[in-house]
């Protein structure tokens, strides 16, 4: 047994992560292994058809490392095709803004590097679950009828993802066949076997834009994360594609703050330094392959950002974390991009596509413009801090484009107010829309109706709304002690090995 600590936004996934650290492995393989379940239970928020990226410290590391499971625009994709197809912006659903999938190569990395157990035992929760069926939750059950309109409209998402209600069982035969190859076989079938010959031959009945090539060719990327002070500590955030240099420029700005208490002052200062900041991911973060991404304008609070911040499509993430005894601590997140992403399903395969290229921009010279074999800027933002040179925290949320927003209200809790991670991530939070015009105010939050009124186009959301994050997180108090924290938003929980 390896004693560790998971924090996931399903309490099936926190089982099998929990029962991995039972079975011998570390917090890699725990990690990976709860992501494979959400893969299966939130089928509105992530997906085998998705992207990861996360975090690792590995044990008796000085630093962490990044992992960019990013997959790639389809060598077809231009704007000009788009266009052709009838769009003058990029459509938000179907097989146009389908990327490669990258999280299941993600998984094989992450787990030949760091893993103890191979990837076999890592999908045998996830596999129980597409093939036994899982019960339907009132979150789950919401998505269902509100995507219902346009999922209907395929035939092979239809039968996969009818409207349900809750305690309704929901069942995935052909996605437990795909998730056992890999299991048993590795990745190696999924980009360049059986399924993906589906996938492509799914995405070309329906006009798509990748190819078998595509597929193929495509890697995963370890990366070194953006390391920046704030207070005691090293903060550390995934470099572009991601947003993560948007994170860490609303950090060290909002660090000159003197106090943090939640209410009227802080939202409006919120607002000011998303303002501030989001300009400077428009016009900077894309592909690092096709344009450089510099860093000082973000981490230069004096730097003034140029025009005002241009929303983008919201996003449906899942976000983990999980540490052991040895030292290992993990910071996933993982996505479909879009709620049930392009609603397309691979036939044969029961993997759901991601939509993640409705985040390209058709502008002719926008760093984010749709190229071949491009990956697009990404919301998905993995996080980690460090304290005397060790990890002290893992932590990050799903919310698309607000995930900045409420990263950086965790981290004050953790910080500024000494919160326990339980009460980090269930705090109420305040949100600037992705539409980039007024703020969403949970209604439990302090002067919530001051908050509201005081900031133009001020919305108050019921307590603990989805469209305020799922976050998680972990804090290391010395070896094998830790403290963690799951988001009353979510479906989620902590165990505890």
């Amino acid at each position: 047994m390896t004693h560790g600590t998971i924090a996931t936004s399903h309490h099936l996934a926190t089982e099998a992560g929990a029962a991995v650290l039972a079975a011998g492995g570390n917090a890699v393989d725990a990690a990976v292994a709860a992501d494979a379940v959400l893969c299966v239970v939130y089928p509105h928020m992530t997906s085998a058809g998705g992207d990861l990226f996360a975090i690792v410290w590995p044990a008796g590391a000085g630093r962490p490392v990044g992992l960019a499971g990013a997959g790639r625009s389809g060598s077809l994709a231009t704007a000009e095709a788009v266009r052709a197809a009838g769009h003058e912006t990029m459509p938000e659903h179907g097989a146009l803004t389908v990327t490669v999938p990258g999280t299941v190569e993600a998984w094989g990395r992450l787990v030949e590097r760091f893993g103890t157990l191979g990837l076999r035992p890592l999908m045998e929760a996830a596999v129980g679950h597409a093939r036994d069926g899982y019960v339907v939750t009132e979150r789950l059950a919401e998505h269902l009828a509100g995507a219902a309109d346009w999922l209907l409209r395929d035939a092979a998402a239809a039968r996969l993802f009818p409207p349900l209600k809750a305690g309704m069982v929901l069942r995935n035969p052909e996605l437990a066949d795909t998730l056992e190859d890999v299991g048993r076989n590795g990745f190696n079938g999924f980009y360049r076997g059986a399924t993906a010959r589906a996938i492509v031959a799914a995405l070309e009945r329906r006009g798509g834009l990748l190819t078998a090539d595509d597929l193929a060719v495509h890697r995963s990327e370890w990366v070194e994360p953006i390391a920046f002070p704030f207070r005691d500590l090293v903060v550390y955030e995934m470099p572009a594609p991601t947003q993560g240099l948007a994170a860490a420029g609303m950090l060290r700005r909002l660090e000159r703050l003197e106090r943090f208490e939640p209410g009227v002052a802080f939202a409006r200062e919120l607002v000011r330094v998303r303002d501030q900041v989001y300009p400077l991911r428009d016009r900077w973060i894309g592909d690092p392959d096709f344009a450089p991404v510099p860093a000082e304008p973000f981490l230069d609070p004096d730097h003034a950002a140029v025009g005002g911040p241009a929303g983008v499509p919201d996003g449906d993430t899942v976000y983990l974390c999980s540490a052991d005894e040895h030292g290992n601590v993990v910071s996933l997140i993982q996505s479909v991009a879009g709620g049930f992403g392009s609603g397309v399903v691979a036939e044969g395969t029961g993997v759901l596509l991601q939509n993640r290229g409705m985040y390209f921009r058709l502008d002719d010279g926008h760093v984010n413009r749709l190229e071949p074999r491009k990956r697009t800027m990404h919301t998905l933002i993995p996080a980690m801090a460090a304290r005397d040179g060790r990890c002290w925290s893992a932590f990050g949320t799903m919310g698309g484009d607000g995930q900045p927003q409420i990263q950086a209200q965790v981290l004050l809790n953790l910080v500024e107010h000494g919160l326990d991670p339980g009460e980090a991530v269930a705090r109420p939070r305040v949100r600037v829309p992705s539409s980039g015009a007024g703020l969403f105010v949970e209604a439990d939050y302090p002067d919530a109706g001051a908050v509201a009124r005081a900031i133009p186009g001020g919305h108050l959301l019921p307590a603990r709304s989805w469209q305020l994050g799922h976050a998680a997180a972990i804090v290391v108090d010395g070896p094998g002690r830790w403290r963690a924290g799951a988001d009353p938003r979510s479906d989620g929980s902590v165990a505890e090995v």
